[in-house]
């Protein structure tokens, strides 16, 4: 099996484009909503990449649904990004954008908190576990590989379980976001400034975060060139979390660009699961990736990616409306599913992407 798993991972790299140097370049570089200039900032812009978090493929964690794979090495790709775009909100969320990790340094209590959400064991609410059995609604067996799509809808279902932050989760459908939908779709889900400095005493009694997910194609076997400046837009806002997107059947993290590279997190390389005592602190070297971001051409993206809000440019990647399309089916409020999840209770999770700065 080692052996597979081996000859498995060194063809993604024969087969991924990627340049292992960020070039010595004047062109800006934009990392999840924040600019830097390669020739005198390189060491913090590597330290922004640094600290995101890296969820690659996994060994040797209990089987899935107790007698299913116990390794997502080949078929879990879509699944690690979704669960990196996800952290990545929750980082912003309760340590702020600024936060850096710092290898082997002490690491505040909402930092283990988040990576317990993560950890590959069936009790943590966005574990492989969790996420693989949840993609059985939506017709994924278990080893089959996922898209962009049907991870944010496994996302929109987990987060119902979720009563650390119980967030208010939309996935737009047909590129059109609708602002009906998303205010009937729980009590007060308000949108929020990205502002670390908020405190939830100072925030209404009925608020709840909104995470909005938007489903897109921008092509139909190649991304449609007059699509690629509204896609860089994405990672200039600073609510940007990133994009899911790839290749057909290889999945990366996006999260920034240079000038027509998108700059984006891999997860395929297998690593032992790591396995941690809740209120335990957590080994995290092995959950951040102290290699150079790696980088693809733009144009070698597959049209599928999931990402959320963009900023209004002449050329729309979606449309927001105000009501319901009458030609719809009619909204259906999202509510616990008919299944069994074990875990997080109110212990260890949380979720979400990018606000929408709207008001209702």
């Amino acid at each position: 099996m080692e052996a597979v798993l081996a000859k498995y991972e060194n063809q993604i790299n024969v087969f991924s484009e990627f340049l292992e140097d960020i070039p010595d370049t004047d062109e800006p570089v934009w990392i999840l909503g924040a600019y830097y200039n390669v020739k005198t900032e390189k060491s913090e812009l590597l330290l922004d990449v640094r600290s995101r978090l890296w969820f690659t493929y996994r060994k040797k964690f209990s089987p899935i649904g107790g007698t299913g794979p116990s390794s997502d090495t080949g078929w879990g790709c879509m699944l690690r990004c979704g669960q990196m775009i996800l952290a990545q909100a929750l980082v912003c969320r309760h340590l702020g954008r600024d936060w850096r990790w710092v290898a082997d340094g002490t690491q505040p209590v909402e930092y283990q908190r988040i990576l317990h959400c993560f950890l590959d064991r069936k009790d943590s609410c966005y574990s492989i576990h969790q996420m693989a059995q949840m993609g059985v609604g939506e017709g994924k067996s278990f080893g089959e590989w996922y898209g962009p799509n049907t991870v944010a809808q496994v996302l929109k279902k987990l987060a119902l379980f979720d009563d650390w932050n119980s967030l208010a989760v939309y996935v737009s459908m047909d590129n059109t976001v609708v602002i009906e939908d998303i205010s009937t779709s729980g009590q007060r889900q308000v949108p929020f400034p990205f502002s670390h400095s908020t405190s939830r005493s100072q925030q209404p009694l009925d608020w709840r975060p909104l995470l909005l997910l938007i489903p897109l194609r921008m092509g139909i076997n190649n991304i449609n060139p007059i699509y690629i400046q509204a896609l860089k837009e994405c990672f200039k806002m600073p609510q940007s979390c990133g994009v899911l997107g790839g290749k057909p059947n290889l999945a990366y993290y996006f999260i920034g660009f240079i000038d027509d590279e998108l700059i984006y997190l891999d997860p395929h390389t297998t690593q032992s699961a790591v396995d941690s005592e809740m209120g335990t602190a957590v080994d995290d070297q092995s959950y951040h990736c102290q290699r150079n971001p790696r980088r693809m051409k733009i144009t070698s993206l597959d049209p599928s990616v999931a990402l959320e809000i963009l900023k209004k440019r002449n050329l729309r990647m979606f449309e927001l409306v105000e009501k319901h399309p009458s030609h719809w089916p009619p909204f259906v409020p999202p509510t616990k599913p008919e299944v069994q999840t074990t875990g997080a209770g109110g212990s260890n999770c949380n979720t979400f992407f990018w606000p929408l700065e709207v008001d209702f």
